[in-house]
């Protein structure tokens, strides 16, 4: 007891002199503790990451950017945001790492080697969007459960890779097949190796489509350890959970798949409209897909202040899960009226589309500029917060700056 005591006293005496500075209270940490200073490191070191970008969570890393920071038409690795479930696992060996294809409904399990992915099949690449379903969280009230995501969790980098429709004919699957699952190698939370702390997938019909890959480059670099490296599933148009990082097995399900994070109230919503804070039954839930249409301002950043002389350029982003953005618009006066901004097509299916305007103010002032997307079947964002939901998912109200007019 005493030796353990000693120990306790000379281990905060070692870390009191790295920090600098004299622990108060000291003796009254528990035994086996690390103080929050010395249990990680510097996340924005670690990760290279811009230092406007707000770190929502450490355990596990939950990253994610500003408004501003989301101007590059494919966006870059420093502004991308990080959303974990578990630990990023720590050791990592290429040269035996292997994507195991498996499940009740292949004809044969079959693995492949990185080299046979890079060598063996075409590769193809795309622009693809991706947004955690959280985004938007912390505006709903009664607030929800989870990381408070405000707008920055979202981005649309280049990937490139092997689309898995490719392997799942080269493996070979039964005509039961309804569903792929993934599996990774990131580590549970509480450090058991049985637990996984996400396994979720997608329905035979998006694992098949073109754009659904397992990329091994992101913006035409190995995928940052952060992303995924050296192998993830990428499901652009759905909420990013389904887009596995570390992947190293995928199994073909004759069921909906039943992994971590696929059942209760994760990555999913009420079927009808609920009233806020009310407690809604598991068998009343249904699993979010395709995304809803959203927008966003990118330039000028909120706060600005302009010159009435002069017109005011704006620019931004807007997508819409599985469908294509029709219409994008600006109001600069409350959402009374709106007015059409110049909006790109898709460098490919899933990616965003850039949009632009310029604006002139009638007088002197505080405004709001908000921005609102119509997506190809008519739906449009709604002003405010939409109906609240357990999770407090699907957030696509319009995006709104506020600038000043001199």
């Amino acid at each position: 007891m005493k030796r353990r005591s000693f120990l306790k006293k000379t281990g905060m005496s070692t870390l009191a002199s790295v920090a600098g500075v004299h622990i108060v209270f000291a003796s009254n940490i528990p035994e086996g503790y690390k103080p929050l200073a010395f249990q990680d490191p510097d996340p924005f070191k670690l990760f290279d990451l811009d230092s406007s970008m707000v770190v929502l969570n450490n355990r596990p890393y939950n990253i994610e950017a500003q408004a501003h920071l989301l101007d590059d038409k494919v966006t870059p690795n420093d502004k991308m945001f990080i959303r974990n479930n578990g630990l990023i696992p720590k050791e990592i060996n290429t040269d035996q790492w292997t994507l195991t294809i498996d499940g009740e409904s292949v004809n044969a399990i079959k693995s492949y080697s990185l080299t046979d992915l890079k060598t063996k099949f075409k590769a193809y690449t795309y622009q693809l969007t991706l947004e955690c379903g959280g985004n938007g969280r912390s505006e709903f009230d009664p607030p929800a459960k989870g990381n408070q995501w405000t707008i920055g969790a979202v981005h649309c980098a280049r990937w490139t890779g092997v689309r898995l429709k490719d392997l799942l004919k080269d493996t070979g699957i039964k005509d039961d097949a309804v569903y792929i699952g993934y599996h990774a190698t990131d580590v549970h939370l509480s450090g058991d190796v049985n637990k996984e702390p996400i396994s979720r997938g997608v329905p035979l019909y998006k694992a098949n489509q073109n754009e659904t890959l397992i990329a091994y480059l992101m913006n035409d670099k190995p995928i940052p350890l952060a992303h995924g490296y050296p192998l993830r599933l990428i499901a652009g148009g759905w909420p990013a959970s389904a887009s596995g990082k570390w992947i190293n097995r995928i199994s073909v399900r004759n069921i909906e798949h039943d992994g971590s994070k696929m059942t209760g109230t994760s990555y999913r919503v009420p079927k009808y409209p609920v009233s806020p804070g009310q407690e809604v039954p598991e068998e009343d839930m249904k699993i979010i897909e395709s995304m809803p249409v959203k927008s966003l301002i990118t330039f000028p950043k909120s706060g600005a202040v302009f010159n009435k002389t002069k017109k005011l350029d704006i620019r931004g982003h807007a997508w819409a899960g599985e469908l294509e953005v029709r219409k994008m618009e600006y109001s600069i006066d409350f959402g009374a009226t709106w007015q059409l901004c110049a909006l790109e097509k898709p460098v490919n299916r899933l990616a965003w589309q850039h949009f632009k305007a310029q604006i002139t103010f009638p007088e002197t002032g505080y405004y709001e500029i908000w921005a609102k997307a119509t997506d190809a079947n008519g739906e449009a964002q709604p002003m405010l917060v939409p109906g609240w939901n357990p999770k407090g998912y699907l957030n696509n109200a319009c995006h709104r700056i506020a600038v000043k007019v001199v």
